[in-house]
């Protein structure tokens, strides 16, 4: 069997502000959420109903727990001015970390916003994740 990508977990500070924060710029919705040893635990995806991708929020409040870093996490748009209405959203909650801007064929239109934790989310147009999408290289 190959092995499918099915979630992230995520440590956050202030699972609430997470929560918010993530429905707000990425439009990801609650689908199951459960109490682990005391400890409330969301999951967050594109749809409530038969997700295909979750991102597992497990709070960490009062814990400096080491980890491994993560570059950033990357949502696709409809368009550039999705990726501009972000932007606007991110520079008035000021958390806009980079952009927007277009880096080309690949990367494409993108912006940066730091999450309630620090880390950064990327909300891009025109970056394929299809190898077949991708511009020809030259030979």
């Amino acid at each position: 069997m190959q092995p499918r990508f099915t979630h992230v977990a995520l440590r956050v500070k202030d699972l609430a502000r997470s929560v918010a924060f993530y429905g707000k710029y990425a439009g990801l919705v609650v689908c199951h959420e459960r109490v682990d040893d005391g400890t409330r635990v969301v999951w967050l995806a594109e749809r409530a109903e038969d997700p295909a991708f979750v991102f597992v929020l497990i709070p960490m409040p009062h814990t400096e727990v080491e980890r491994p870093g993560v570059h950033h996490f990357g949502f696709t748009l409809e368009s550039r001015a999705e990726v501009d209405a972000v932007a606007a959203t991110a520079r008035h909650d000021r958390i806009l970390r980079e952009g927007p801007r277009d880096a080309g064929p690949v990367v494409g239109y993108f912006c940066v916003v730091g999450d309630p934790d620090g880390n950064w989310v990327e909300f891009s147009f025109g970056q394929p994740i299809n190898p077949r999408e991708l511009p020809a290289q030259p030979s």
